[in-house]
């Protein structure tokens, strides 16, 4: 799909239907200042409207130390409250733009991520860091607490107990212990980061586009519901799959023995 040139993002199509996302702002630890929080905004929308050929994204951050250092501290001293509270409802609007996607979203974790850039893993679907990389919500060594999803994600990731001790403290932790808590779903050697996700994406985006969506539909807002509701509204979700294109192509190529042709109808 065509995407305007941003300013401290990079974008490009690492295969057909995987668009790798990079904030690239490295020499600042890829920190969150109000353009990159437009940039998000303006990209996150545009894959809400129309994703095109787009199956699944990753999102990493450029250079070898830091996913995201979470918002730039530096563009934020001596701010007014007005200035600040306008500069964070675009944030907010980016995240929750994010959260909400359809496409699903990977995060390759290639170093630090820190506050508002840890929020930023919470926000995806699901993550892979490199062996090196630290976690931390550190908000409440600064005066505010995190305001970007933190104390609601974290939570259903990790438990509500561990989470209280992560916001609370805002000690640092491994990404084997971001693994073993459920933050992550897998830690790689930093060489084999990109290689794995561009793996797992692939698998994704060779799967039915529109059951994707619908799967990641029915888990979030499912997870938000009382069981009984959420069995029914993933029995609607899955009713809407029955008369695709793409469910007569995937049971045909089943009976013919050959990989199916999903177009996303």
């Amino acid at each position: 799909m065509n995407l305007p040139a941003y300013a401290t993002l990079k974008t490009e199509m690492a295969e057909p239907h995987v668009l790798v996302v990079t904030l690239n702002r490295p020499e600042v630890a890829n920190a969150i200042n109000t353009q990159m929080g437009r940039d998000f905004l303006d990209l996150w929308t545009r894959l809400t409207e129309d994703a095109g050929d787009v199956r699944c994204v990753v999102l990493t951050g450029a250079g070898e130390k830091a996913f995201c250092a979470g918002g730039d501290l530096k563009e934020r001293n001596g701010m007014t409250r007005e200035q600040w509270v306008r500069q964070h409802e675009i944030f907010e609007r980016q995240y929750w733009t994010l959260v909400d996607l359809y496409v699903p979203v990977i995060a390759a974790v290639n170093g630090h991520a820190y506050a508002g850039g840890f929020e930023t893993v919470l926000s995806c679907d699901f993550a892979y860091a490199a062996k090196g990389a630290r976690f931390a919500l550190t908000e409440v060594s600064l005066g505010i607490m995190p305001g970007a999803g933190g104390t609601q994600n974290l939570p259903r990731a990790v438990g509500e107990r561990r989470a209280k001790e992560i916001i609370m403290t805002a000690r640092p932790f491994s990404a084997q212990q971001a693994c073993e808590w459920g933050v992550v779903n897998e830690v790689c050697e930093p060489q084999d980061l990109m290689p794995r996700v561009l793996e797992t994406a692939r698998a994704i985006a060779h799967n039915a586009p529109l059951s994707i969506r619908q799967v990641k539909k029915s888990v979030r807002f499912g997870m938000q519901m009382e069981l009984k509701t959420a069995y029914r509204f993933e029995i609607e979700a899955y009713n809407r799959l029955v008369e695709t294109e793409d469910r007569y192509e995937g049971i045909k190529a089943f009976n013919e023995k050959r990989k199916p042709v999903f177009k996303g109808r």
